[in-house]
């Protein structure tokens, strides 16, 4: 049987190289590409064409999410694991419906991602246990979250202007026209009931979309 071909994402150097002795220590699982981006993650799954993708939520720029709903979008059978300290069950969900086939957070064993990759690589569908009970907890409280009713793009979009990003930002992000930006921006306001832009970033902020791994575009930059 032929190795199970990895494409891992993560926007930390340090982070993929121990992921990477972790994986490649497995027999049969050897990591073909690395990226620190969505851009490039969806590049590189083009010419590489790997079996698996590890994918981080917290990305520079527009996160996992778009390169999910991005991959997803040009080959339909793409097998994608998301592997992020993200453990909310909304966002979860979310990620499923963009095109991940298992959802693992950091916290898990190291023993539980190769497990997830194994079964993802299987064409099977996985979620860690931390995950899983969050779903079924907001599943039995009748919980419901502003992004219930958002698509993975909107979603994302959302993010990005809670963020601070601006339209214009978004626009070249996403490649996308600045007056589609404005049209999905209206749009969620109303889908969500935010009465202007403050209070919309107050809602993304209860909806678990803003925190330290989902990271704004502009923290590297600040750091400079």
């Amino acid at each position: 049987m032929s190795a199970v071909s990895i494409l891992l994402v993560d926007d930390h150097p340090i982070v993929r190289e121990g992921y990477r002795r972790l994986l490649e220590k497995q027999p049969g699982f050897v990591v073909c590409a690395e990226a620190a981006d969505a851009r490039t993650a969806y590049q590189l799954y083009k010419d590489k064409r790997p079996d698996v993708v590890i994918m981080d939520m917290s990305l520079e720029g527009a996160s996992g999410l778009e390169a999910l709903r991005h991959i997803r979008e040009w080959d339909k059978d793409a097998r994608m694991l998301v592997f992020t300290m993200h453990h909310g069950a909304a966002f979860a969900l979310k990620a499923f419906e963009a095109g991940a086939s298992g959802y693992v957070t950091k916290g898990s064993q190291p023993g539980e991602l190769i497990r997830a990759v194994e079964i993802v690589a299987r064409g099977g569908r996985i979620v860690s246990d931390d995950v899983s009970q969050a779903i079924a907890a907001d599943t039995l409280n009748g919980s419901a979250s502003i992004i219930d009713g958002l698509g993975p793009r909107e979603t994302e979009i959302l993010r990005l202007l809670a963020s601070g990003v601006s339209s214009e930002e978004i626009a070249q992000l996403l490649n996308l026209s600045h007056k589609t930006v404005r049209n999905h921006h209206y749009a969620i306001k109303s889908k969500i009931g935010a009465r202007n832009d403050a209070h919309l970033v107050w809602l993304a902020l209860n909806a678990g979309l803003l925190t330290n791994t989902l990271q704004n575009p502009r923290d590297d930059q600040s750091k400079e």
